[in-house]
């Protein structure tokens, strides 16, 4: 019989593995770059949706993700030019979190686990930030991201969160 500790740390391995395969196989809807701060309203055939976040969260956010996210994924979110190209080291340079790279393809719950426990497991190099970070300055940082996504990016993300979720809210605190 298997342990039980083992299983777990089995099933922890195959979570952060699938979320790697989710991240390189997703290949996100390009947008204008000049569009992405100014298409903030939601076409006429999406719904709006009401955001997880508050403003005080998009706040803190935005200092959390000064000192932390920054002077890799650059200080507007747009990430590096050329994020989808590995660099000398064979790893993916920081992606765009703006809604304009593969970001908002995955559920909140993903997004946190990518953020507490790093890059490396999807073949990056940004940091684990668990032990730096507790989870409440982990979720003011994606509202801060998420901020930055138009209302049509965020009703998509919105509808994959929900499906991922069984069709149940997840805790947004």
């Amino acid at each position: 019989m298997v342990p039980l500790s083992m299983v777990t740390q089995m099933t922890k391995m195959v979570l952060v593995l699938g979320a790697a395969l989710v991240l390189i196989a997703c290949e996100g809807e390009q947008t204008d770059p000049k569009a992405r701060w100014t298409d903030t309203a939601a076409p006429a055939s999406a719904p709006v949706v009401m955001r997880w976040y508050n403003p005080g969260q998009v706040e803190a956010g935005a200092a959390l993700y000064a000192q932390h996210c920054a002077s890799c994924h650059k200080s507007n979110a747009e990430g590096t030019p050329d994020w989808k190209t590995r660099d000398a080291n064979g790893k993916l340079p920081p992606p765009p979190l703006n809604g304009t790279a593969h970001a908002w393809h995955h559920p909140l719950d993903v997004l946190r686990t990518v953020v507490k426990r790093g890059g490396a497991p999807v073949g990056g190099s940004m940091p684990a930030f668990d032990e730096k970070l507790a989870p409440q300055e982990i979720d003011a940082i994606l509202a801060w991201v998420q901020s930055h996504w138009s209302d049509k990016i965020y009703a998509i993300w919105h509808e994959r969160d929900l499906a991922a979720s069984g069709g149940l809210q997840a805790t947004r605190k």
